[in-house]
């Protein structure tokens, strides 16, 4: 294994490799800036699908506004697509670990495009709720192949010194797209009802196209190459993207060190899928347990606390505070994907040098703090309108940074970088299922929920989760600052 220094769940370790360490990476300077732009490029090919899931999930928050009118959707109905999309991603989410372990991290990227593409013009074309919601499977099916393979794809790709980094680049096209669905309800709003929203999702069918033929060309993941026994291709492309010869040859030591382990072996005989499932759920060891309990508990606690009440209903929360026009509302939701933008690339630049632990603790408090804050406005919103819709919006826009610093920007990466290669791929699948189906309970539940408690009380529920997020991330999730994947696993050996 790579030598580390010590350490636990306090953030102090910080192992380097030592031609690192000392400063003088083999090759000299431009050779790793080199393979440093290169491991960011493919990266960012990868966290580019994402950016169409971002889009699409938004998207209905404006929209709706208008389909209403259009297609004569009721409340209910546009509470179920609202939410439905991930219900719908269960499928691809569940199933994309397994297509990632067998036909390669990219080829499923290049998947996952084309049914984004195809599902954004299905929704452009729809007539009826019937339509809509077939439409939106289909999206929801790329969707979900994305949100699995690309965190994987750059976990395994990038160098541990900018892991995080490269890693948050994910999470960061996302909240691009929920910008650019955004500025779309806003910038078409203007146009008449049975074509404005069709507009808004019919922007989203061309850019699939360019992203799939980036990623055709990319390489695969290294990880995946040596899991296949493609050694010789796994060391070419880690020469490419870490920053040392020397670094790229310890990786390759360690990675077949890792696949030397995997029970059992990929070649075998279909059953490498069923054999990794059932070492996740029906006989893990004690480290694959603790493992687990950090990935799914943190992917829970992340869409629990209530951010998708706020990105697909915000023009609701906006009404309830006395915001009455339209266009306000709208312009109010952008300031929501610009600000959510600006502070995950916050929370992307501090995440390798603060470290993982400190950003979601500063994250989790934040959002417990300011959640209550923007209930308690809710609460009074009724005697000061003009000044509750103020403090309505400073609120919701504090909730937002306060999220995306940590929550925002980090899970992701954590989740992938602590599963060990032989589970990373069906590992990540069940965290993003447990975060999906906490989404789409959200999603699903806000109206009805509101009616029931007042959409004051809601918030108050979500401050409270997101206080029980904050003991957890303290108590159970360890530093992963610096290491190699595969020398994280030993954090949870203990």
């Amino acid at each position: 294994m790579a030598p580390h220094a010590g350490g636990g769940a306090d953030g102090t370790e910080m192992p380097l490799l030592p031609s690192r360490a000392a400063g003088t990476p083999a090759g000299g300077g431009a050779a790793p800036r080199r393979r440093s732009r290169f491991a960011f490029v493919c990266a960012t090919l990868a966290s580019m699908t994402t950016m169409l899931h971002g889009y699409n999930l938004t998207l209905m928050s404006g929209a709706q506004l208008f389909m209403r009118e259009d297609v004569g959707l009721t409340d209910g109905e546009v509470e179920v697509l609202a939410g439905s999309m991930n219900v719908f991603m269960l499928a691809s989410i569940l199933g994309g670990g397994w297509f990632a372990d067998r036909l390669g991290r990219r080829r499923v990227l290049v998947l996952a495009n084309a049914f984004l593409m195809a599902g954004a013009l299905a929704m452009s074309l729809g007539g009826s709720f019937a339509a809509l919601m077939a439409a939106r499977f289909v999206t929801s099916v790329g969707a979900g192949f994305a949100r699995v393979v690309a965190p994987v794809y750059n976990a395994e790709i990038s160098p541990p010194s900018t892991r995080g980094v490269l890693s948050s680049l994910l999470d960061v096209f996302i909240n691009v797209g929920i910008l650019l669905s955004y500025v779309s309800n806003y910038a078409l709003a203007g146009l008449p009802a049975h074509l404005g929203w069709r507009l808004m999702y019919a922007i989203g069918v061309v850019p699939p196209v360019f992203i799939a033929a980036g990623v055709f060309f990319m390489p695969e993941s290294p990880r995946w190459l040596a899991m296949r026994g493609r050694y010789a291709d796994a060391h070419a492309v880690l020469l490419r993207t870490l920053d040392t010869p020397a670094e790229a040859d310890l990786r390759l030591a360690e990675i077949k060190q890792a696949v030397a382990h995997q029970r059992p072996q990929p070649e075998a005989a279909g059953s490498h899928g069923g054999g990794v499932w059932k070492e996740l759920l029906f006989r893990p060891s004690a480290s694959v347990r603790r493992i687990l309990t950090c990935v799914l508990g943190l992917q829970f606690f992340v869409q629990a606390s209530g951010i998708d009440a706020i990105l697909l209903y915000s023009p609701l929360v906006f009404k309830a505070a006395g915001m009455a026009s339209n266009g306000a509302i709208l312009g109010a939701t952008v300031a929501i994907g610009a600000v959510k933008t600006c502070f995950i690339l916050v929370g992307m630049l501090f995440t390798d040098r603060l470290g993982r632990r400190p950003l979601l603790l500063a994250s989790t408090a934040g959002v417990s703090v300011t959640t209550a804050s923007l209930a308690v406005t809710l609460c009074v919103s009724a005697a000061s309108s003009a000044a509750a819709t103020t403090a309505c919006l400073a609120s919701v826009l504090a909730i937002v940074a306060a999220y995306s610093v940590g929550y925002g920007s980090v899970v992701n990466t954590y989740s992938a970088e602590i599963l060990p290669l032989r589970l990373r791929a069906q590992g990540s699948s069940l965290g993003v299922a447990v975060n999906r189906l906490t989404c789409g309970l959200v999603g699903m539940t806000f109206i009805s929920l509101a009616d029931g408690i007042t959409m004051a009380g809601c918030f108050f529920l979500y401050a409270g989760v997101t206080a029980a997020a904050f003991v957890f991330v303290y108590a159970r999730l360890p530093e992963t600052r610096g290491r190699s994947l595969e020398d994280v696993e030993v954090l949870f050996d203990k």
